[in-house]
């Protein structure tokens, strides 16, 4: 089975390429990914598939039964949106939709998924159970698709056993494959602070209450909430990303606004953290004179890698890949939706080596010139089946 599949992914790839680049010409933002399904569903269904189409709005999600469907059932996921960037590559397939890029990768993962389904679909009659396949919109956007599809039901009728997830991996050098068992990512939680005080004259700070000031003593003072209130094995981060003011050389605004990030990997302090950035920005402002507005925006959890299942996965991957291909991964404070699936279900999230030096090939995910080896996309397709109907085989 293993050398079957590994002839059709190779045998697919022109076409897994073709996908990737089309959905990478094309890229829509998160829940705005219309033309995506209408494309991932008009190539499932000529596969000979019937997908199920609309799931929180434009997700797609799609069954493929091998011989006795119901001894077993194993999810895999994709997503589909792309992110408010606009492209700097200079390649054929560069975005044709100003301001939006495939930035992160989904339109790999989905062109990818897409050739699993082709794999799976033609070695149906070799292998027992189901596999379902979730094209999920929504990613990048807080609520996250897969909650939505999760609220839908997407893990019902029928409920997988687990559920498998392939992100690439800008790091990763390019027929390489990463995991980690347990805690991989953080929870992604946003913050909105409005700090409000009394603007003026910038020759008569006297009369003044300065919110810029104290947005400055705020910034610096909640970096305590990392550095003194956090337990020292706890990872967890706290940035700000954008300020805004609004004044002029000689012009003191009456509010500054701040956005920012928290992230961890433990919902207990999750929770202490942020009445801690509250307390401490509140505190800071009226101090000073001013106020401070807190909004906390709760995002995606942890993810969380199940342990058993990730053993065996990675054990299929040094089957598929060798030993020598197969790599550990460090935690990662970024954030991801998948997040969600591990919260209710046995789940493995895994990531796919697409960097390639040589070539010039080393952005990292959400930049501009984001790319990756298409040589990648032979490999993901398959080692996806592979793992898929590895996992279909546990009793």
């Amino acid at each position: 089975m293993l050398e079957k599949i590994k002839v059709l992914s190779k045998a697919y790839a022109e076409d897994t390429v073709a996908n990737r680049r089309h959905l990478h010409t094309h890229p829509e933002l998160s829940f705005q990914e219309y033309n995506t399904a209408l494309f991932v569903a008009s190539r499932l269904r000529d596969m000979g598939l019937a997908p199920q189409e609309g799931v929180a709005d434009t997700g797609v999600v799609v069954m493929i039964e091998g011989k006795n469907p119901d001894s077993r059932v194993v999810a895999l996921r994709a997503d589909m949106d792309a992110l408010p960037i606009i492209e700097a590559n200079e390649v054929s397939y560069k975005s044709q939709n100003p301001g939006v890029m495939h930035a992160c990768g989904h339109d790999v993962h989905t062109s990818s998924l897409l050739s699993t389904a082709r794999i799976l679909n033609e070695l149906k009659d070799d292998f027992e159970g189901t596999v379902k396949l979730i094209f999920q919109p929504g990613e990048e956007k807080i609520p996250g698709g897969a909650s939505l599809m999760i609220k839908e039901g997407v893990l019902q009728n029928p409920t997988p056993a687990s559920i498998l997830g392939q992100h690439v991996a800008p790091n990763v050098p390019v027929g390489k494959i990463g995991f980690r068992e347990g805690m991989y990512m953080a929870s992604t939680d946003e913050l909105y602070l409005t700090v409000k005080g009394k603007g003026g004259h910038g020759a008569m700070p006297d009369t003044l209450i300065d919110p810029i000031l104290i947005a400055s003593h705020i910034i610096v003072g909640l970096q305590q909430v990392i550095s003194r209130n956090r337990k020292p094995a706890a990872p967890s981060v706290l940035s700000f990303g954008k300020v805004i003011a609004n004044g002029a050389t000689n012009v003191i605004p009456n509010e500054v606004y701040i956005e920012g990030t928290f992230r961890c990997m433990d919902e207990e302090w999750r929770e202490e953290g942020w009445k801690r950035i509250t307390k401490i920005a509140q505190g800071l402002a009226e101090a000073m004179g001013g106020s401070c507005e807190v909004e906390v925006r709760k995002g995606y959890p942890f993810l969380k890698n199940h342990p058993e299942l990730t053993r065996r996965t990675k054990a299929a991957a040094v089957a598929y890949m060798g030993a020598e291909n197969v790599i550990d991964l460090d935690l990662w404070l970024a954030g991801e939706d998948f997040a969600f699936y591990s919260q209710v279900t046995d789940a493995c999230f895994y990531r796919l080596g697409t960097r390639n030096e040589a070539r010039g090939i080393v952005s990292g995910v959400h930049t501009p010139t984001f790319d990756i080896d298409e040589s990648a996309l032979e490999i993901g397709p398959g080692l996806m089946a592979w793992l898929a109907l590895e996992e279909l085989k546990i009793s």
